[in-house]
């Protein structure tokens, strides 16, 4: 049987020698122990949803899905504790039973927890006061590349788990972790439309100061700029909508985006069809904000990925920059995509995002370690991946040449230059520990070993 695994969006494939499926901490201290028949690099796999190679491997991979059982759920001190195969959409309802959510409720469900504990992650409508989920991550468990095992909580050693929180896998293979949590909330979403070339940084600035979470959507030149609040109950129409959103995010804008792509191949025509599929979604928004917006429960915008279609899904790449510079960035990416069309005939078919993420120092790679950041966020339902692979290329030199912080796991063709570049002398930090948790390179894949310093 082929061991060869594909990402989500089709963008990556790997044939590691051994593909294991443990349903237990002994089995994967037997593996580590035995590189012989388990060859390195050995890395842990969730959903395989990251869009770099970061967890890919021609030696071994772990597949960490068989280990997915719910550990406690303890109201009384707000903590969750699950094993690390266990996925987000999972987990989420076994909180909800309980009246409870996770404190960051990001919207891609089928992220294992243990890839949520020591990977980059993004939300910016929960949460309120972190939008990455390692932040809430208050001890973790893993076996270490000779097989041994290990731990590190807020409890006893809180230095240790800001390195862990930001590990990918390079110190082990995290099998348990435990979450803060907190009783069940309803949210209120309105939608402002404003032109970009109206927008000023005081406008900005004002929205982002005064909105518990923001998320700003760009359509043309149109910003949409998706605000939070929380509020009592989601009201009559609350599972519905949720019902609509999930509908809209699995098979609505990236499979008419694909289909439009597909199908209409006369360049003109197709041009034409997507710019009037552009002034649909603003017509959308638009409407939106006129009815006042929707009402739903925190945990509805996480999304089960599972059952969307190929036709249906969608990729992305996210660099993060100073909230401060966002606006003439953001002026400066619709040139640069205008003038990438015009020499390439290639543009994104989906909304721009853009995320607002407040400073965070809860882990050694935390995007936002020395200032509250807003993102650009190219998102593309990919038919011709050659075309797409090259925007994403030239979006990274836009990118770095404007202090742009990448993400290992989001941010597609990440080079060492960038992440030296972002992460300064954090990263070095980083690799140091990584060397002495894993000397011998036992977990180190050939991604990670472009990145780090030799």
């Amino acid at each position: 049987m082929s061991n060869t695994l594909v990402n989500y969006d089709g963008s990556i494939t790997t044939t590691p020698q051994q593909l294991v499926h443990p349903k237990s901490v002994e089995e994967i201290q037997a593996l580590l122990r035995d590189p012989k028949t388990y060859p390195s690099p050995v890395r842990a796999k969730g959903s395989y949803h990251s869009l770099t190679p970061c967890a890919s491997s021609d030696g071994t991979i772990v597949d960490m899905t068989g280990m997915a059982q719910v550990i406690e759920i303890d109201a009384t001190k707000k903590t969750f504790t699950a094993q690390a195969g266990l996925q987000f959409i999972e987990a989420s309802k076994a909180l909800r039973e309980q009246g409870l959510q996770f404190m960051t409720n990001i919207e891609i469900g089928n992220m294992t927890l243990g890839a949520a504990a020591c990977c980059h992650s993004k939300d910016a409508l929960d949460g309120i006061e972190f939008g990455q989920v390692s932040s809430y991550v208050t001890k973790i468990k893993w076996v270490t590349p000779d097989g041994n095992l290990a731990e590190a909580s807020e409890a006893d050693s809180l230095d240790e788990l800001r390195y862990v929180r930001s590990s990918y896998g390079l110190c082990g293979i995290v099998y348990e972790v435990t979450f803060r949590i907190k009783p069940i909330e309803a949210l209120h979403f309105t939608y402002l439309p404003r032109p970009v070339d109206e927008l000023t940084d005081a406008e900005v600035g004002n929205l982002l100061d005064t909105s518990e979470g923001l998320v700003c959507w760009t359509v043309g030149r149109t910003c949409v700029f998706q605000q939070r609040k929380r509020v009592d109950d989601p009201g009559i129409f609350g599972s519905l909508l949720s019902a609509a959103r999930r509908r809209l995010w699995n098979f609505g804008d990236a499979h008419v985006a694909h289909f439009i792509d597909q199908f209409l191949t006369h360049k003109p025509l197709r041009d034409a069809v997507q710019a009037g599929g552009f002034d649909v979604t603003n017509f959308l928004y638009s409407t939106l904000h006129l009815f006042g917006g929707i009402t739903l429960l925190a945990p509805d915008k996480t999304i089960d990925y599972r059952d969307t279609p190929r036709s249906a899904r969608y990729a992305f790449t996210f660099w993060a920059f100073p909230r401060d510079q966002w606006l003439t960035t953001l002026r400066a990416y619709l040139d640069f995509t205008d003038q990438h069309f015009k020499a390439t005939g290639f543009r994104c078919n989906m909304p721009l995002g853009a995320y607002h993420i407040r400073r965070d120092t809860n882990s050694i790679l935390s995007y936002t370690y020395d200032q509250e950041i807003f993102s650009i966020d190219p998102i593309h339902a990919s038919t011709d991946d050659t075309a797409w692979h090259d925007f994403l290329k030239k979006f990274n030199d836009f990118a770095f040449e404007r202090n742009g912080i990448p993400l290992l796991n989001q941010s597609p063709f990440v080079e060492r230059k960038h992440v030296e570049a972002a992460y300064g002398q954090r990263w070095t930090d980083f690799a140091q520990w990584v060397r002495t948790k894993d000397p011998q390179g036992r977990m180190l894949n050939p991604f990670f070993a472009d990145l780090l310093p030799k």
